[in-house]
Parts: structure tokens; sequence; C-alpha cells
């Protein structure tokens, strides 16, 4: 395979592994459950803690099962060197605590995860200042950048309102003003967009979605894209100064965010989520073709007040999302006429499950004010658009007619 100047996304992930001698010819990296590595010469451990050679110290720095995956993610993002985390918040909190300080400022979509907006409260309670845009236009990301500003933070398409940030222009302006461009990649995954093509420096994945996609394990991932320059970076501590500029963002992440926070993925996780990873065209192919017919029906029918999804010409950014993306992805969300109840509504699906969660191979549904945004309370919640009678559908493999048949017989009933 390796004679072979470039392969497809898929087969480069079904035998990646394999580019790495594994024993007896397994396919898979098989599952390393140490904890610690020896040496039989002592100053290869020695070399091996002061950087000057590779290999394994503790389970909790790296593991070589999870240093496979954590390959197999780079290749799909088109990085440089990712690495992996016990769930997706997990990442993204690491990402915060190796690389801000106390009087920064952090640009992010005002368009948010309710978790990754609650930990930006908290860390803006521990002195990082934080701007909240409507991210969907450039200008406002300018407008709030400040002579303390490190970085920016975008999703690609926002949970569970399904705006989508102005990313080709955000990563010129990031590029223009050396600050680093941060994309959360969740919502739409390594197969449908890859954000280094927008200028990205840092890539976040939650594995636990589509990459892993069956809804059966946790982990996370930071891609370093290669296109940052590190060394422009105030906040990269001396010690890791000493490394090469290309590897000083990363170093600091491993050590600060896995050395010292611990929020280590698992190797049996690791593989788990690198069989998954498999089949993520599959699948999404599938999800994708089976929300655009959902939404397309749903938005046809008049008991539905409005949907939100980039696959319907009139979603506000539309157009954005067919020059970005692969497809439109498989979530999104909806209102229903005001004199229709929503619980009960949900309640007549037979197929569909209530449940939080988003790409999974079967149709999650969920009433988002009630729940997942609930915490953040109704002041908050209007301001990102989240009506009371807001419902998410993340969308799964079924047969797609079926899904169709469940949805409307709910609505007729």
């Amino acid at each position: 395979m390796s004679d072979h100047a470039s392969y497809g996304f898929t087969t480069t992930i079904l035998h990646n592994d394999r580019q790495q001698e594994i024993e007896h010819g397994s396919p898979h990296k098989p599952v390393h459950t140490s904890v610690t590595f020896g040496y039989k010469d002592a100053r290869d451990l020695a070399a091996v803690f002061q950087g000057k050679q590779s290999g394994y110290r503790y389970g909790r720095q790296g593991n070589p099962t999870v240093s496979a995956l954590e390959d197999k993610i780079s290749k799909m993002e088109g990085g440089a060197s990712s690495i992996c985390f016990s769930t997706g918040m997990a990442a993204i909190g690491a990402l915060f605590q190796a690389l801000l300080r106390e009087g920064d400022q952090i640009i992010s979509s005002a368009f948010l995860f309710g978790n990754t907006s609650s930990l930006l409260q908290t860390i803006s309670n521990q002195g990082v200042a934080v701007a909240y845009v409507d991210a969907t236009d450039v200008s406002n990301v300018e407008a709030a950048i400040t002579r303390s500003t490190r970085m920016v933070f975008v999703e690609t398409i926002a949970n569970p309102r399904t705006q989508i940030a102005d990313l080709k222009k955000i990563g010129s302006l990031c590029r223009e003003r050396g600050i680093l461009f941060v994309v959360d990649n969740t919502m739409t995954s390594p197969y449908l967009f890859q954000p280094k093509k927008v200028g990205a420096g840092l890539v976040i994945n939650s594995l636990t979605k589509s990459i892993a996609g069956h809804g059966n394990v946790l982990g996370g991932a930071i891609t370093d894209t290669g296109l940052f320059d590190w060394a422009a970076y105030p906040n990269i501590a001396d010690n890791f100064r000493k490394q090469a500029s290309p590897q000083q963002g990363m170093a600091q992440i491993r050590a600060k965010a896995l050395r010292d926070f611990g929020a280590s993925l698992a190797p049996d996780a690791a593989h788990q989520i690198a069989v998954g990873a498999e089949t993520i065209a599959l699948r999404l192919e599938r999800e994708c073709a089976n929300a655009l017919a959902l939404a397309q029906m749903l938005d046809a029918d008049p008991r539905v007040a409005v949907v939100h999804y980039p696959g319907l010409v009139s979603h506000p950014q539309h157009a954005l999302a067919s020059d970005l993306f692969r497809a439109y992805g498989a979530l999104f969300s909806f209102e229903l006429r005001a004199d229709i109840d929503c619980f009960d509504f949900l309640n007549r699906l037979k197929l569909a499950i209530n449940a939080t969660h988003l790409g999974d191979t079967r149709t999650l549904i969920i009433p988002v004010a009630h729940t997942i945004f609930f915490e953040m309370g109704a002041e908050r919640r209007a301001a990102m658009g989240i009506a009371d009678s807001l419902i998410r559908v993340s969308v799964g493999i079924e047969d797609t007619q079926d899904l169709l048949q469940d949805f409307s017989a709910a609505l007729s009933e």
C-alpha cells in the first residue's frame, strides 16, 4: 500500500494501521492495556523522558493503541499530529487549560454546544475574557479582536440551530492577525469537511459522535494542522520552546492536558473508535441523505413552523454550506406549530429515540430548551435563537421511507 502515492478517505483509514508493522499480520493495532513500559537499557528510558528519542513512559501520556488512533485522526483531518482524550469536552478543556492564561481573550461563536458554553463561563470566572460574537459574519469577529486575543473558536455547524460560521473569511482574518483559529469539526466530521482548508490551526473532534458512530464509546481529539506558527504564540512555556516550533503547541498540550490534567483516552476505547471510524463514510452518506429527505418533508408540512437545516435552500447559510461541505450533515432542528404540544409529538414517534447524543446509527430526538439547554436559562437561549418548542434531530441510518413514515404518522395523530 505504501507504494501508492495517494488513496481515498476510506481506503486510507482502513489500511492505516498496517503502515506500521503489527505482530501476527493483524490489520488492526492490538489493544495494549499496559500502564507502564519497560526498557532494557536505563539510558533509553532517560532519553524517552527527556524527549531525545521516541517511546512510551506511562499510559496517561501515551499508549501504542491510542497512538495508532491519533495517527488515523491526523490522516482523516490532513493534519500534522493529533492527541486523543477521554471525551470531546476533555479535548476542549485541555485546549483552554494548556494554551490560555489569565488576562487573555478568546473570541467565540455565540452559537455553541451547551457544555462548551458552560466551560467558557468557567474560564471567564478564572480571568480569561470571552467575547461571544455572531460568527456567521466575519466583521463581528474582527470587531472583537484586542491586543490580548489569543484564539478564535467556532463550530462548523452550530448545535442545535445549524448556523454556519464564515469559516473561510475568519481563517483569512486569523492568518493576517497571527491569531490561533480553532474549529470544532464534530458536527461535520473530517469526512464532510477538513477545517485545514479554511486555515484552522487546531481542529477539535468529539470522537464519540460520527467518527466512532455507534453510541458505545467516549473520546475526543485535537489535531494540529501544521498551519499555525507556534513560535509567535506567547503562552508557550520555555521548556517547550526547546522543541522545533511546529511541535511546540502539541508538546505543551500533551504535557499540560495529559500528564498534568489526566484526561487520557483508554486503549480499549481507542480500539473501539478506530474500528468505528472505518465506516464513517458509509454511515454519513446514509445519515445525510436521510436528514435531507426528512428535513424537506417537515419543511413542506403546514404543521411545522420552521426547519433549521443547511440543506434547505431557505437556510441563511445554504450557499456557504454547499461551497464548504461534502454534504449538509445529519443534524437539524425544527419547531412545530404553536398549537401542537412537542412532548405529545415526541411520544408518538416509534423509531426516533427520545435521547441526547449525536452521530449515532439510530435517529435520536430531544426537546432542546427543556433538556440540554435548560441550565443555560431563558435569556441565553433567546440570544442563541433557541425557542421553547425547538426539537433537535440526529438522523441515523434507518431506511429512509421508514423514517419519513414515522414522523408523518406522529404529526398526523
